[in-house]
């Protein structure tokens, strides 16, 4: 019998449940609080904007860590360039008509379309580790930018509360966030030789 694979359902479960608690201010400001015992002190010491980079330096860490030790990076570049010969014979098929190959490679779909399914499951199971460090951080961030009227510089946007809304409802510090953490991130993915998708 199979076995089955838990992972991706339990990261759902995972992102359902720190989205609840971020529409639930009372446990928003309990882990914030919570947190500031470990990251209040930086504050003060450094400019804000500042401190968020180093916070995504450290989501760009351990986020590219987990990744690499949950996923099978080897395994679905294999997946991936199977799927891709599959198309291009099953493309070939098509154009040349030739209906027993195609019938034939239409089973081999239905295997191949479930290897894929699994891989992207595989993809799921960090994210549950990933969110249960980063959402308390967010949580931190919001608490702190409640009582500070942090500034920062940024392109386009010019000077700016890092709390201000600069991108629709996407508020300034989570867009520097998230541009520190995505280059960071591919700084990390590059020394520690992880894999791509």
């Amino acid at each position: 019998m199979a076995k089955k694979n838990y992972g991706g359902y339990i990261a759902i479960l995972v992102l359902l449940v720190m989205m609840i608690s971020y529409s639930i201010p009372a446990i928003r400001e309990t882990v914030g609080s919570f947190m500031d015992a470990l990251f209040g002190p930086l504050v003060g010491e450094v400019p804000f904007y500042i401190l968020i980079v180093i916070l995504s330096t450290v989501t760009a860490l351990y986020s590219s860590l987990i990744q690499k030790y949950t996923i099978d990076y080897e395994h679905m570049q294999e997946v991936q360039a199977k799927m891709k010969d599959f198309q291009k014979e099953f493309r070939e098929a098509q154009l040349s008509q030739d209906e027993k190959k195609i019938k034939k490679l239409e089973a081999k779909r239905d295997r191949m379309m479930k290897e894929q399914l699994e891989m992207s499951q595989q993809q799921f199971k960090p994210m549950a580790y990933i969110l249960v460090i980063s959402v308390p951080i967010f949580f931190w961030l919001l608490f702190r930018l409640a009582e500070i009227p942090a500034e920062i510089t940024m392109p386009f946007f010019g000077t700016q509360l890092l709390s201000a809304m600069v991108l629709g409802p996407v508020p300034a510090w989570i867009l520097w966030y998230m541009i520190c953490s995505l280059t960071l991130s591919q700084i990390v993915r590059k020394s520690l030789n992880i894999g791509g998708i």
